[in-house]
C-alpha cells in the first residue's frame, strides 16, 4: 500500500511509476484518490465544526432558564446531529472508496529498476557457466522422467486433470531431497525455518499484495474463506500482521517449504509441456524484515543465497534485473535467476528475488521501533525463491542425465537419497 501521504505530495512521481509499469490506466486512479482526499478533508473538517458547535451547545443548554428557549434550542441541535450522522456516513463512504482505490495501485519501482516495455526489457546481468555440452542428444523431462518411471502424466490427468502429474519412486525421493537440501542450506546462511499454514484468510492475502489484483489466479474456499497459499510469501508477510517489533528484533531471516497453488491463467499461450507449468508445485521460500536503511544490502545478500542454491546443485544459471513492466506488483525492485535446461532447450525462472520496500508492511500493518519509546516505523520486506520446484528438478534431471538414459543424483543431494547415487 502506498503512503496517502506520497500521493498527496508526489503524485507526478506517482504518475509515472504506473505509466513506466505500463498500466496508464491507474493514471485516473491517481487523479480520483486525490479528489477524494480532498473530500474527505473537506467533509472531516465540517463535521469537526458542527461537533465542536454541539459542545459549546451543549454547555448553553444547560444553563438556560427558559423552558421554551430550551426545548427550541434542544430541536435545533437534534438537527445538527443529524447533519454529524449524516456527514459522518459519508465520511465511510469516501474511506472505503479510498481504500479500493488505493488497494490496486502497484508500489513505485525503485530508481535503479530499467524502465521498459515488456520482458524484452529485462537485463541480463551476467551468466555464470557455460551450457553443458553432450555426446547425444539430451531428453527433455516430460521423456526421460516418464521412461525412467519417475513422472507419470498419465494418472495425474486421472486424478486432476490437466497440469497435474504423480511423481513416484526415486523422482518423489530427488523432489524431497531438493527441498530438505534447500532448507538446510538456508538455514546454514542464516534463516529460520517455518512450518506455516498451507492456507489463510483474505487479510493476509491481501496484505501480501495478492488480493484484489490476483483474486482470478488464486484457489480460495468461500464457506470458510481460506485461500490456498499461491507462495510462502503471504503466510510469512503476514507472520507478524498488526505488530509492533521491539528494538533488536530486526533484521529477521526466515524460510519456508510450501506447495503452492496457482490457476496459472497468465500461462494461456505459453509452452506448457511436462511439468514447467502447473496449478499445483512446490517452492523453498526466503523471507526478511528488515529496516529501510538494510534493505537494498539484504537484496543483495537473498540474491547471492539464490546464487549460491544453483551453484552448488552444479547448474549453469543466468541472472537478470526486471523492467519497470515485468516486476511484480509489490516489488519495487527484482532479480530473476534462470538456470539452463539442455532437454527443454531453455532457460527456466527458479527464483525472483525482490526488494519489496514497506508496501506490504504498511497493508499488514507491521511496524518496528528503532528503540524503546520510539515512534513505530514501518520495516521494509524483502522475498525470494530459494529455489522454486518443479523447474529445479528439470533442471537436475535434464542436465544430469546420460547417454544410457540414467541420471546422475547431484553429490549434494545423495545424504537425502538413501544411497541413490545413479537413477536407472
Amino acid at each position: 500500500m502506498l503512503d496517502l501521504n506520497l500521493i498527496r505530495t508526489q503524485p507526478d512521481t506517482v504518475k509515472h511509476a504506473v505509466r513506466v509499469r505500463q498500466d496508464p490506466a491507474l493514471v485516473t486512479k491517481v487523479d480520483e484518490i486525490l479528489a477524494l482526499d480532498q473530500q474527505r478533508r473537506d467533509l472531516l473538517k465540517e463535521v469537526e465544526a458542527l461537533k465542536a458547535e454541539r459542545n459549546l451547545v451543549s454547555k448553553e443548554i444547560g444553563r438556560m432558564k427558559d423552558a421554551a428557549a430550551r426545548e427550541a434550542k434542544i430541536a435545533e441541535q437534534r438537527r445538527v446531529n443529524e447533519r454529524i450522522d449524516a456527514l459522518d456516513k459519508q465520511v465511510a463512504e469516501v474511506d472505503a472508496r479510498l481504500f479500493d482505490l488505493l488497494s490496486v495501485l502497484p508500489n513505485i519501482p525503485d530508481p535503479r529498476t530499467p524502465e521498459g516495455a515488456g520482458e524484452e526489457d529485462n537485463v541480463l546481468l551476467k551468466t555464470v557457466g557455460e551450457p553443458k555440452t553432450f555426446d547425444f542428444i539430451p531428453l527433455p523431462h516430460w521423456e526421460l522422467g516418464p521412461r525412467l518411471g519417475l513422472i507419470d502424466f498419465e494418472r495425474g490427468t486421472k486424478l486432476s486433470g490437466s497440469r497435474f502429474y504423480v511423481l513416484q519412486g526415486a523422482g518423489a525421493r530427488l523432489q524431497r531431497a531438493l527441498i530438505a537440501w534447500m532448507l538446510d542450506l538456508h538455514i546454514r546462511q542464516g534463516y529460520t525455518e517455518m512450518y506455516l499454514p498451507f492456507m489463510v484468510k483474505s487479510d493476509i492475502v491481501f496484505g501480501a499484495g495478492q488480493l484484489p489484483k490476483f483474486r482470478d489466479n488464486l484457489y480460495h474456499d468461500a464457506e470458510e474463506d481460506f485461500w490456498m497459499v499461491p507462495t510462502a510469501e503471504i503466510p510469512l508477510t503476514g507472520l507478524h500482521k498488526d505488530e509492533i517489533l521491539e528494538p533488536g528484533a530486526l533484521p529477521k531471516y526466515y524460510c519456508a517449504y510450501t506447495p503452492c497453488f496457482r490457476r496459472e491463467k497468465i500461462a494461456a499461450g505459453r509452452d506448457v509441456r511436462g511439468i514447467k507449468r502447473g496449478h499445483q508445485f512446490d517452492k523453498v521460500e526466503m523471507y526478511i524484515f528488515c529496516r529501510p536503511e538494510e534493505s537494498d544490502e539484504a537484496l543483495e545478500t537473498m540474491r547471492e543465497h539464490a546464487e549460491e542454491t544453483c551453484a552448488q546443485l552444479g547448474l549453469t544459471y543466468r541472472v537478470k534485473q526486471l523492467c519497470t513492466a515485468d516486476i511484480g506488483f509489490s516489488a519495487r525492485m527484482t532479480y530473476d535467476i534462470e538456470v539452463w535446461a539442455p532437454g527443454c532447450g531453455e532457460w527456466l525462472e527458479v527464483s525472483s528475488v525482490s526488494n519489496v520496500g514497506d508496501f506490504q508492511a504498511r497493508r499488514i500493518n507491521t511496524r518496528f521501533r528503532r528503540e524503546a519509546g520510539a515512534k513505530p516505523e514501518f520495516p521494509h520486506t524483502l522475498n525470494g525463491s530459494g529455489l522454486g520446484l518443479p523447474r529445479t528438478l528439470i533442471a537436475v534431471m535434464e542436465n544430469y542425465q546420460q547417454k544410457d538414459g540414467s541420471i546422475v543424483v547431484p553429490e549434494v543431494l545423495r545424504p537425502w537419497m538413501g544411497g541413490i547415487e545413479v537413477i536407472r
